[in-house]
């Protein structure tokens, strides 16, 4: 189906079984985002809530919640979209074949963007902010947000739509000091093409126009997310995807995609920041209040039967999992092919997808050598820490690697073979006061902590326990110790205070461990935790804790560390300090009182009554 607008694509998913219609009134603040939690963890239906409290429109949630469902809803051209991407990195291959790349030049047509069509049926009505679903997802958020949003600008010193940017971006729609139906926050992070946009209008001294598109077509959901190649427009690729060109036209200087569901236009104005949030975020904590653009609302337009898509964020795995499950299946080898030597890149959704990620690469520098230890994976590890957003990535696993089976998506395995291999003195290196992820609050500051490569390759050097060392059950300080992966323990220490007092538990550690290496040469990884037994029951738990409550110059030590050429390494096991710090923020967690007020959906009677599957 090339659909031509959500509501043709939600038709279509109801018609197939893969949808469902709530009729009962539900409340925008809370409830519709705890039953959307609900039903995504069930891998439940697109879900259609037909009868949202204070507003006449209609929304939907859940639509690209698996990723059987977005292949499914992009059956037609996703082939064409991979094979595209790809001759985007062989253009050689379409002349040696033409008459078998002629279907890829055809669908090329549908990347025009096609300006002033005769309908516009996103411009049948003009409404306000306040007559929005105005969706508050978690009990602390500052307000209500927009999270499936496609933010379009241009580049103010060459104008028009060759040179925009969309990109998804989360919107303030209420709270905090915004004026209601006069401004709304425009949060946007590090890497954005927005940014780009902005500052050059600020250099210029004049307002940035704003164009935010919620709905429509799919296709465009999905582009404005997209880790496009470089040259690459996310309009023409809205286009390929849902095999329908983007429809726009200019009104009062602003660009409106016609078949939106509904446009919010506005400016941004240079030097005017307003605070924004708290939110709920992927990384399942709470992105904290900060100073962001404010958009100076122009006018809000809307189609006359109008569907507001939404999503939740939270702990992962959650919708936007599968979102990058689709990117990862259309662009196939496009890493591969910008950075040479890359075998493989995984950044784990489950650890938050920035904090962590592991990667194979090639060893081909020293072939001679008779010891093999990493050289051209460090210089892997450096492109990828310098491009686009892989440069966000916290901590960096890489090792090189030809055994069958090895994969960077069978992370226990993937570690161990890791674990086995490295250097704890010669293959840790740090990357200190850099840039992070701006929503991860481990670090020193807003975007704000640093980095860490642990780089293995070459024989095995130990075998990994599957025991818990008997010296760490007569610990002072530090208690309960528990097994998560071979190699590595989870032990618990009183709850984190200052990094003074953590550096002499530290020392305490360090010096009750020091004259016991020979005994922990097999657990190279100690992770001190504030509950052992919730990081130890699912590599889920571990991976989020350990990744996302670290800063890894802070929160890495060793036992009996060694400095050499200002290079730090350790002759026992790395240590880990994953308690939660008090500048870190809080995670996002349930209201029990809204779980309970949703039941009578999932009771008999109710309209999700026997639609889920667990």
């Amino acid at each position: 189906m090339n659909y031509s607008s959500l509501e043709s694509c939600l038709l279509d998913l109801e018609r197939n079984g893969e949808l469902v219609r709530i009729k009962e009134e539900v409340d925008p603040y809370l409830q519709m985002a705890a039953i959307h939690l609900r039903v995504h963890e069930a891998k439940g239906p697109a879900l259609l809530f037909e009868n949202v409290k204070h507003t006449k429109f209609r929304a939907a949630s859940n639509i690209f919640g698996t990723l059987e469902r977005s292949k499914f809803i992009f059956r037609n051209n996703l082939s064409i979209v991979q094979q595209l991407i790809e001759l985007k990195n062989d253009p050689v291959k379409a002349i040696r074949q033409p008459f078998k790349n002629i279907h890829t030049g055809l669908a090329a047509l549908k990347a025009l963007p096609k300006k002033n069509p005769l309908s516009v049926p996103v411009m049948e009505q003009e409404i306000s902010i306040a007559d929005l679903p105005l969706i508050h997802h978690w009990p602390m958020d500052g307000g209500a947000f927009v999270t499936l949003p496609q933010v379009y600008t241009e580049d103010i010193t060459r104008p028009g739509i060759n040179d925009s940017n969309l990109g998804m971006y989360r919107i303030q729609l209420t709270g905090n000091e915004y004026k209601l139906n006069n401004e709304i926050g425009l949060h946007y992070q590090l890497h954005r093409g927005i940014g780009v946009h902005q500052s050059l209008a600020n250099k210029l001294g004049k307002p940035l126009k704003v164009s935010i598109f919620v709905g429509g077509p799919p296709s465009h959901t999905v582009a404005a997310v997209m880790p496009l190649p470089e040259g690459m427009s996310e309009l023409k690729f809205a286009g390929v995807l849902g095999g329908r060109r983007f429809r726009y036209k200019y009104a009062d200087g602003y660009c409106i995609s016609t078949e939106a569901d509904f446009v919010i236009t506005g400016e941004v104005m240079p030097g005017i920041n307003k605070p924004e949030g708290p939110f709920g975020d992927h990384l399942g904590y709470y992105s904290l209040q900060h100073l962001f653009p404010v958009l100076k609302i122009h006018k809000v337009y809307a189609r006359k039967n109008a569907i507001w898509p939404f999503t939740v964020v939270g702990r992962p795995p959650q919708e936007d999992t599968s979102f990058g499950q689709l990117i990862h299946a259309i662009t196939g080898s496009a890493i591969q092919q910008e950075i040479p030597g890359v075998k493989e890149v995984h950044a784990v959704d489950a650890a938050g997808v920035h904090p962590l990620l592991l990667a194979i690469g090639s060893e081909r520098y020293t072939p001679y050598a008779q010891a093999k230890q990493p050289a051209e994976l460090l210089t892997i590890a450096n492109h990828i820490l310098g491009t686009g957003q892989l440069s966000l990535a916290k901590f960096l696993f890489i090792t090189a690697g030809d055994e069958p089976g090895l994969s960077a998506h069978h992370i226990p395995e993937f570690l161990q073979y890791i674990l086995q291999r490295i250097d704890l003195e010669r293959d840790i290196h740090f990357y200190t006061n850099t840039t992070i992820d701006t929503l991860d609050y481990s670090g020193n500051g807003l975007n704000s902590g640093s980095k860490v490569v642990l780089a293995a390759y070459g024989e095995p050097k130990r075998e990994l326990t599957t025991k818990i060392p008997a010296i760490l059950q007569s610990l002072k300080q530090f208690e309960h110790p528990m097994l998560v992966l071979p190699g590595i323990v989870i032990i618990a220490a009183k709850s984190f205070t200052d990094y003074t007092s953590a550096q002499q538990e530290m020392k305490a550690l360090d010096e009750q461990l020091r004259n016991h290496i020979d005994e922990l040469k097999e657990m190279p990884i100690l992770v001190i935790a504030d509950k052992p037994d919730f990081v130890a029951a699912s590599i889920q738990n571990f991976l989020w804790v350990t990744f996302t409550r670290c800063n890894p110059s802070y929160d890495m030590y060793g036992i009996a560390e060694t400095i050499v050429h200002k290079h730090w390494g350790c002759k026992g096991p790395l240590i880990i300090d994953a308690r939660i710090k008090p500048h870190h923020a809080p995670p996002v967690e349930k209201d029990t009182a809204v779980e309970k007020s949703i039941e009578p959906l999932f009771n008999k009677g109710g309209s999700l009554y026997g639609k889920l599957k667990n």
